[in-house]
């Protein structure tokens, strides 16, 4: 599932490399370098990654408070 593909994109995507990070670690606020630039950045590499379309009314603080929150986020997305 995407869990590992979102953790391997954010951690490009943030220049941080290879994040070892469970799915109930706190991102927003947690990790200084995800700063609203870089959500951004990491909207449009999940979007290029998993082929998907994200509107600017669909990006919510709830979506990045946990990378599990992401991952589900990303699922909801690849799901019809």
């Amino acid at each position: 599932m995407p869990i590992e593909q979102v953790r391997l994109i954010l951690g490009d995507a943030l220049g941080l490399g290879q994040l070892r990070l469970d799915e109930h670690a706190p991102l927003l606020g947690a990790v200084p370098e995800l700063d609203s630039m870089a959500v951004a950045g990491v909207i449009a590499a999940l979007e290029q990654h998993f082929g998907i379309e994200v509107h600017d009314d669909e990006i919510s603080a709830r979506h990045f408070a946990t990378l599990g929150s992401l991952s589900a986020f990303v699922r909801g997305k690849l799901s019809p």
